[in-house]
């Protein structure tokens, strides 16, 4: 008797034992979200709700920036244990037509924030048929230079003005060195940063980040797009280093 019971028990604790388990899955996957630099730094200002059974996240709420939506999704997409994302997330207020001059002037300023190496914080974008003028503060002429760079690598721009003022006396309040970020939120970052520049949004990338340093494999048509790709990479915030294994294959 006691061993018909016994086998009863042991079977019963393994019927219960999946659930438990994805149950704390769930529970790591929402406070990995919950606790990465990309939600408590770029997304802290959003009404996000995630939820996740099983693996399958569902993103619900109202968020600033449309960019915010494509952030979240990514990433979420690197937590170990998630197996779909599902994104409801909605901006609010209207949405800038595409090719409007707010839905460049959006774009232009999602571009800058993600490197360390320009201000987007200090830097005031206005677009007037696609032609962009730069205003604010920067640090220093090289600065300036690369935040008229990175504009002009915006699909559609036209014409990039730029009327920074250089104020050396910016170098302090602005942070230049490598943060300290989770490999979630950095992979989120660089996975960004290259859908949004024009030279490296159409080539096929793949990013795989440990403790800051990211390896991009994929496929480039040339060795200056694959250089292109480095050194976009490695302005990101939080990236230590990169090692680039994407192949070279002409079109």
């Amino acid at each position: 008797m006691r061993k018909i019971s016994s086998i009863f028990l042991t079977a019963g604790l393994l019927a219960f034992s999946p659930p438990v388990y994805a149950s704390r899955m769930d529970v790591y996957i929402v406070t990995s979200a919950r606790q990465s630099h990309v939600f408590q730094n770029y997304l802290q200002g959003d009404d996000i709700k995630i939820e996740s059974r099983d693996g399958a996240v569902t993103l619900t709420g109202i968020i600033s920036e449309y960019f915010h939506r494509s952030l979240a999704e990514v990433t979420m997409t690197d937590i170990p244990g998630v197996r779909t994302v599902d994104n409801r997330l909605e901006v609010k207020g209207a949405l800038p037509s595409a090719n409007s001059d707010a839905w460049f002037r959006e774009k232009i300023k999602a571009t800058l924030l993600f490197h360390r190496s320009v201000s987007a914080k200090n830097t005031e974008v206005d677009v007037k048929d696609g032609i962009v003028t730069l205003r604010g503060g920067a640090a220093s002429t090289a600065q300036k230079d690369l935040t008229t760079e990175y504009a002009k690598d915006v699909e559609g721009v036209l014409k990039v003005v730029n009327e920074m003022v250089v104020a050396p006396s910016q170098e302090k309040k602005q942070r230049t060195t490598k943060e300290q970020i989770d490999d979630v939120s950095v992979a989120a970052l660089v996975r960004m940063a290259l859908v949004l520049h024009h030279s490296t949004n159409g080539l096929y990338t793949t990013v795989a980040v440990r403790r800051g340093a990211v390896t991009v494999g994929g496929r480039a048509g040339t060795e200056a797009e694959k250089a292109m790709v480095t050194k976009l990479v490695k302005d990101v915030n939080g990236v230590k280093k990169v090692k680039n294994l994407m192949t070279v294959e002409p079109s």
